[in-house]
């Protein structure tokens, strides 16, 4: 009778996981706008029982689950924001905002880390400490895991851990590994400026779309003359503007685009070179160019003993365990382990469609594991730590 309840128990959890991460992926909500979101989050929270802290977050909440009021503080987290995307699905719980989608998991993110939660919550007077619930807003933006941090969210937190659908991963599939699992991502702006005249008359102006042509291609030789061919490094022109007509050579121009790297010191090299390039060009053609640069979330940097403990966890809650890809994607939170130690992992959730893709899905097999995973990891997290 009893494994007939657990099994019940088991069945209701993972029915109710499914119907939220469905509600979730229908009212999808942009970073810094998920107000709908956590008043859904912070409801379902209240409703198990489990205490949202007070903290200044306008959006996105931080719960906390307390066992051994003496012990250790450790934290997982679940990101919650969606993209300006048209979903292109046939789901039957597909986006009803009409260019805004879980195009990236969010959905499944949020939905696995509340599972977790209730599952540790039915556990908490065993708990060897406090499990805080991160619920984050603006990932997508890249400055989310730094409104949590100054909110306080973070402090005294020992340990953080948290995860990432993976499209290209069978359901039952897991991957992590030491070191950057994502990419720095840094924005670049580039701003022209020469002398406009007639299309006939070229002589008489100073064209800053031939200076643009030259700087886009002249960018590239920083990966392929300037940094070692093992580094990962990436710079992409991904935004062109200049001119509104046929038979007018412009005053002005403008370039946009991104730099992924994993290496720090690449990261702090490449801007300065490429300021180097943007000014050199533009003054050999006479003109006048301005780089403009927008630091994003560093590369990810899981810590070699948690990333460990993550993997054996994994194992044991029955993952098979896969070898992953390099990638350039970017990630938050990686702001987070610049703080403290911990371990970014990915979660199979059935091959789809690619993060980003207006046709991308998640298997709903992939959410009661995944929940199961978390709850182990943090469990296993305090007792780890409360012994050391």
């Amino acid at each position: 009778m009893g494994n007939e309840k657990l099994s019940e128990n088991i069945n209701n959890l993972e029915k109710k996981l499914i119907s939220i991460r469905h509600s979730l992926h229908k009212h999808p909500e942009l970073s810094n706008e998920e107000f709908e979101t956590t008043k859904t989050l912070r409801k379902l929270l209240n409703e198990a029982e489990i205490r949202v802290l007070n903290l200044p977050l306008e959006t996105g909440l931080v719960a906390e689950i307390k066992g051994d009021r003496e012990g250790p503080i450790i934290a997982i987290r679940g990101d919650i924001d969606a993209l300006p995307i048209f979903e292109e699905t046939d789901l039957e719980y597909k986006s009803q905002v009409i260019g805004k989608m879980h195009a990236c998991g969010h959905d499944f993110h949020a939905s696995v880390i509340l599972g977790a939660a209730y599952l540790l919550k039915q556990q908490e007077s065993t708990l060897a400490g406090t499990v805080r619930i991160i619920f984050q807003p603006a990932e997508e933006l890249g400055h989310g895991a730094e409104k949590v941090i100054e909110s306080g969210g973070l402090s005294n937190v020992a340990a953080i851990f948290g995860l990432h659908s993976a499209p290209d991963l069978d359901v039952g599939s897991f991957g992590t590994k030491v070191g950057a699992m994502t990419a720095a991502v840094d924005r670049f702006e580039i701003e022209i400026e020469g002398i406009g005249t007639h299309a006939s008359s070229p002589e008489k102006g100073i064209d800053p779309i031939i200076v643009a042509a030259h700087i886009i291609t002249a960018l590239q030789t920083i990966v392929s003359r300037n940094v070692s061919t093992f580094d990962q490094v990436l710079i992409s022109v991904t935004h062109i503007e200049g001119g509104n007509t046929w038979n007018v050579i412009p005053t002005k121009a403008y370039l946009e685009g991104t730099v992924r790297t994993v290496n720090a010191k690449t990261r702090e090299f490449v801007p300065n070179k490429m300021r180097q390039i943007v000014k050199g060009m533009a003054d050999s053609f006479g003109a006048t160019a301005e780089l403009k640069w927008y630091s994003g979330p560093p590369a990810t940097n899981n810590n070699e003993d948690w990333t460990a403990v993550a993997l054996d966890v994994a194992q044991i809650q029955g993952y098979v365990i896969k070898k992953l890809p390099d990638t350039l994607i970017g990630e938050d939170f990686a702001v987070y382990q610049e703080k403290i130690p911990g371990a970014f992992v990915n979660i199979g959730t059935g091959v789809s469609y690619s993060l980003h893709h207006p046709k991308f899905n998640v298997d709903d097999d992939a959410l009661l594991p995944a929940a199961n995973y978390f709850a182990k990891l943090a469990q296993c997290a305090l007792v780890i730590l409360k012994e050391k």
